[in-house]
């Protein structure tokens, strides 16, 4: 028994879900949770382990970026994929295994090339399972849980993980270095995967959530194609995310200005990790009650980074790492979750594809740059983050205070709460 109903082998069998909407967002948030301990873990270190196989910085700029380009670009295709097949969980599956075999194979990398092909393969992974992943939960968040909690219920979870992964990494270097480090992360790896291939057991039809609920999620065009404001907030976004510093850029200045110690620097990490959960519990709610409008605080808290995080003294250092993981917190959730607000039900997969390259791309240009301006002056990253950050606030405006982005259903109880 689940939920108050039996469950048996003819239920099975016919693709009935056990757990309710809430519970499978937080069943898919534990997924997560442990898949971020492997790659959580392992992005915490791979500024400077990189720099350890003879990187610069604005290479591993470029690698870093490539990597977070690869896990966004190419939802492309497989958010398209999503949706013409359906296969939300064949694909979400596929991703998870890659990327939690990537990371452990670092630990035997010892050339740089090799060590940046898993770390790139690695983020390919997500691309894989994301659009299929965010579909089934914006599935769920159409039962009338809200979608802005659902994303940050499912990110808090997801985040919790990314606040321990670096925790785990930090205690393997001291003990033993950074190899250790990757390869312990195949034991959290494997927890993932079993929980997942229950959880496929568990809801087999997420699909049946929203369609039971009868909520569509989404007014937009009855044509399918992507709306003119959907285009609008994917430029606000990407303009963002070009002035936002990947953390591998922050860890190898925290290794070569020798700002922090090695073991140190993920625990930084794992700080930002903890910010994120935060602030995406706090701006999902926002959204559901006043929507885009709330999210206008990730400018400033993008603005401010680079002000704290290329200091050479340790206090500000800290302080920026809390900066940059409750930014990174309302990309991650908040921002996923409106874009189900924007597209229409059939084109989720499409969607989240589109909106995740579009930025993506933004975010590999940005991080290379930012690489290359540091290189040269801590002031010129500053100027480009701000100016940056400035021309998405005038994208934003038009967004937050134009005509409402979305309609609000009368909210419903789920029915882990009746």
């Amino acid at each position: 028994m689940a939920d108050g109903i039996e469950w048996g082998p003819a239920d099975r069998a016919a693709g009935v879900n056990r757990l309710s909407p809430l519970r499978f967002v937080m069943a898919f948030g534990v997924v997560s949770m442990l898949a971020d301990v492997v790659y959580e873990g392992a992005r915490s270190i791979t500024g400077p382990y990189l720099g350890t196989l003879g990187a610069s910085a604005a290479l591993v700029g470029f690698v870093t970026g490539a990597g977070e380009a690869v896990a966004l670009v190419f939802r492309l295709v497989t958010g398209t994929l999503s949706d013409r097949t359906g296969r939300h969980w064949a694909l979400s599956i596929a991703g998870y295994t890659l990327t939690v075999v990537s990371v452990p194979l670092l630990a035997l990398a010892t050339w740089l090339w090799p060590a940046a092909g898993l770390v790139v393969a690695e983020r390919f992974g997500k691309a894989v399972r994301a659009p299929a992943r965010d579909t089934m939960l914006a599935q769920a968040a159409g039962s009338g849980i809200g979608r802005g909690r659902a994303f940050a219920v499912h990110e808090a979870l997801d985040q919790s993980g990314a606040l321990l992964g670096p925790l785990l990494v930090a205690g393997m270097i001291a003990l033993s270095g950074f190899r250790l480090a990757f390869a312990v992360l195949a034991i959290p790896g494997a927890l993932a995967l079993l929980t997942l291939a229950w959880l496929r057991r568990a809801a087999p039809r997420p699909v049946a959530y929203e369609t039971d609920h009868h909520d569509a999620g989404t007014t937009v065009r009855a044509d399918g194609r992507l709306p003119g404001r959907f285009w609008l907030y994917a430029a606000f976004t990407a303009t963002s995310m070009a002035g936002f510093a990947t953390f591998g850029v922050l860890s190898f200045h925290l290794q070569a200005r020798h700002v922090l110690p090695d073991s140190l620097i993920p625990v930084t990490y794992a700080a930002a990790m903890g910010a994120a959960a935060l602030a995406a519990l706090a701006s999902g709610h926002l959204y559901d009650r006043i929507g885009l409008r709330g999210l206008v605080i990730a400018l400033p808290l993008s603005a401010v980074v680079p002000l704290l995080s290329f200091s050479t003294h340790a206090g500000p250092v800290w302080a920026g790492a809390i900066v940059w993981g409750a930014a990174m917190g309302i990309h991650e959730s908040t921002l996923r979750a409106a874009v189900a607000d924007m597209v229409p039900a059939a084109r989720r997969g499409t969607g989240y594809g589109v909106f995740t390259a579009v930025y993506g791309l933004a975010w590999l240009a940005g991080s290379t740059l930012i690489g290359v301006l540091y290189g040269h002056s801590v002031t010129a990253v500053v100027v480009f983050t701000l100016a940056t950050q400035s021309i998405a606030l005038m994208l934003f405006v038009p967004l937050a205070f134009g005509r409402p982005s979305r309609r609000r259903p009368r909210r419903q109880p789920s029915s882990s709460s009746r």
